[in-house]
């Protein structure tokens, strides 16, 4: 019974953060960097905004057709059912052909657009991504060729390597163009605003790796180009930093506290509305300090400092 309710608060929780991502991000709106339908942003690589801009894609899916001859790969393919994307990615490809496709990761934003881009290219061509470790089959699974960390796809003028980078999702890679010293993020870190994330201990460890790789520029999934990784990603990894010393001084001195009432301190200036996505923040903070053995959990729900 307990482990039925703790996974109705779990999804609860889920639900209130993906809430919270898209009040927070709607609020961004009027701020947002214009970006062009198709932008050319270096000899190999060419951007097509994905047409489907929201509160939580920002003004929509980045997607990258990477090669400098005949033959594309196609990283990430927007959302299903837009055919203005579809149109603007014909036009970006002229006579060139998607010769492959990489997928970052399983949200909908990304790979939904599959079935639509098949429908104008070779139906046979590979479909690569990382497996989702929490599902036993996932959508589309019979459209993928499952690959491992580090694998590498070959085009004219680019060598592509999968990173496996968990936390934003399980599945989640980055792809780093070693041509040209370039990082694809994916959702891992976004042009503009912060990623939210599954799992934060997998998703810091994540950020250390792109950080390992110093890229001389990031594509991401979501907003405009990053000309200074180093201080993007660093300035991610502070940020989580900052919330996780908020947390621990809370726990100071204290026999113990439960994630709201540490979610009602380290918050203090939000609105109920948004106060479910914070505690999910908390939340996955404490899972976290729990695997570091920072803290300890001595009954549901209840922390105290080791």
């Amino acid at each position: 019974m307990l482990g039925s309710f703790r996974n109705y608060i779990d999804y609860t929780v889920g639900v209130g953060a993906y809430l919270m991502s898209k009040f927070v991000k709607s609020s961004m709106a009027q701020k947002l960097t214009p970006l062009d339908n198709i932008s050319k942003l270096s000899p190999t690589v060419t951007r097509v905004l994905g047409q489907n801009p929201s509160s939580f894609t920002l003004l929509g899916t980045n997607t990258y057709l990477v090669g400098s001859g005949e033959k594309k790969v196609l990283i990430d393919t927007g959302e299903k059912n837009i055919p203005k994307y579809i149109d603007l990615l014909k036009e970006a490809l002229g006579t060139c052909k998607i010769d492959s496709i990489i997928i970052t990761h399983w949200h909908g934003d990304h790979v939904g657009g599959i079935p639509d881009i098949l429908k104008i290219t070779n139906k046979n061509i590979p479909i690569y991504k990382i497996k989702r470790p929490d599902i036993e089959v996932e959508n589309q699974s019979e459209l993928y060729n499952y690959v491992e960390d580090g694998y590498i796809i070959k085009t004219d003028g680019a060598t592509l390597k999968m990173i496996a980078t968990p936390g934003h999702t399980m599945d989640h890679a980055v792809v780093y163009l070693e041509e040209e010293k370039a990082l694809f993020s994916g959702d891992c870190v976004l042009g503009e605003g912060t990623s939210v994330f599954e799992d934060l201990y997998t998703y810091m460890n994540s950020l250390n790796i792109l950080l390992s790789l110093n890229p001389e520029i990031i594509y991401p999934g979501h907003g405009p180009v990053i000309k200074s990784p180093k201080d993007k990603i660093t300035e991610y990894i502070k940020h989580r930093n900052q919330r996780e010393e908020q947390i621990l001084k809370c726990l100071e001195g204290k026999e113990y506290m439960t994630s709201m009432d540490i979610t009602n301190n380290v918050y203090t200036d939000i609105n109920l509305s948004v106060k479910i996505g914070a505690w999910n923040n908390v939340r996955n903070h404490l899972s976290k300090l729990l695997k570091e053995k920072k803290i300890t959990e001595i009954s549901n729900d209840r922390y105290k400092l080791n």
